[in-house]
């Protein structure tokens, strides 16, 4: 389970409406039929259309200054084992959506009329998308454009054999072509991986539109806030502030897992993810100490392409340390027969 929370995007292709950002929601409906299409929904209503969502998050941005986010967008990628878990099933989805938008709410360390922030102050939209594509930052694309680079500039000489403008064999060519992709190391179905190209497997994520303002257009709730949960003294009142992002992925994960029954292993967790990117020693000290089956599936979901450890986005000083352990754990385990290939 993959949460992340950005603020609107000001100025460029971005302006101050919503409207652009809800029309790129709306790519995946492009063509399909009326009762195909995927709508908008909310904490109590399905089948919100685009229009509806712009007029709500455009007319809710009281007081707030030009340069001031007038919404935020939160995005959840379940896993692919979340999801066949689920079977895929988008009303589950949209049911936890809901939950998670409870704790989402119940993150904000803040008081309105005297009362905790609650789910009806939170005016939000959301969207299910079936696909993804791969993007230039994406591993695979990084990985496979020194192939691409040199297959493109041999696709190039050979038009220009083509055009009688340089001497030179096409079909050897070619034949080098084929060879850098078949040493290409990310490939779907014999192809190359390019940006734009669509990803394999369960792809379904959610994307939500949520107003900077409350529902009643009155206070201002940032996720986006620098300051934690805390209470500070202002015009001699103590106020409180901040929202707990640690605390809503979390119980979001909890969420998920109670409501159906699913049994998240120790490197699926938000709380894991974060222990190896702050503190990889204990990361893999807690990996060593799983149990027997427990490591197994692991060590499984490591190696699965559903899976996406980020030992990658770790500080360069500690990538090394951190790849040499989970080689060394992956290569003990092999040995005593704890996982099967």
């Amino acid at each position: 389970m993959y949460i992340t929370i950005s603020p609107q995007k000001l100025g460029g292709a971005y302006s101050q409406s919503a409207g652009d950002f809800v029309s790129y929601l709306e790519k995946e409906n492009e063509g399909k039929d009326l009762m195909d299409k995927e709508y908008f929904f909310n904490q109590y209503e399905d089948q919100i259309k685009p229009y509806q969502v712009i007029k709500e998050i455009d007319g809710n941005t009281a007081k707030l200054k030009l340069k001031e986010p007038k919404y935020y967008s939160l995005t959840i990628s379940p896993s692919q084992y979340e999801l066949k878990h689920i079977q895929n099933n988008p009303e589950k989805l949209k049911a936890f959506v809901r939950e998670a938008m409870k704790e989402y709410a119940g993150s904000f360390n803040r008081e309105i009329n005297g009362r905790p922030v609650n789910i009806d102050d939170i005016k939000y939209f959301a969207k299910i998308e079936q696909e993804r594509t791969y993007k230039g930052y994406d591993l695979a694309v990084r990985e496979n454009k020194p192939f691409s680079n040199q297959i493109a500039h041999l696709k190039n000489e050979i038009r220009k054999v083509e055009r009688g403008e340089v001497s030179g064999n096409i079909r050897q060519l070619e034949a080098e072509i084929q060879k850098l992709v078949r040493e290409a190391p990310y490939k779907i179905q014999g192809k190359l991986i390019e940006p734009g190209m669509k990803k394999e497997g369960l792809q379904t994520h959610i994307h939500i539109i949520v107003s900077r303002k409350d529902a009643s257009n009155t206070y201002s709730l940032s996720p986006g806030s620098k300051y934690k949960a805390s209470e500070v003294e202002m015009h001699g009142k103590i106020v409180k502030r901040g929202f707990e992002r640690d605390g809503f992925f979390q119980k979001s994960e909890q969420a998920f897992d109670k409501m159906f029954q699913y049994n998240r292993n120790y490197v699926e967790s938000y709380a894991a993810r974060k222990t190896l990117s702050k503190d990889p020693k204990q990361y893999f000290l807690s990996l060593k100490s799983l149990g027997i089956n427990e490591k197994k599936i692991a060590f499984q979901l490591i190696r699965q392409t559903g899976m996406q450890l980020p030992v990658l986005h770790l500080p360069q000083s500690k990538v090394g340390f951190a790849v040499k352990q989970l080689k060394k754990i992956i290569e003990t385990g092999i040995k005593s027969s704890s996982i099967g290939y």
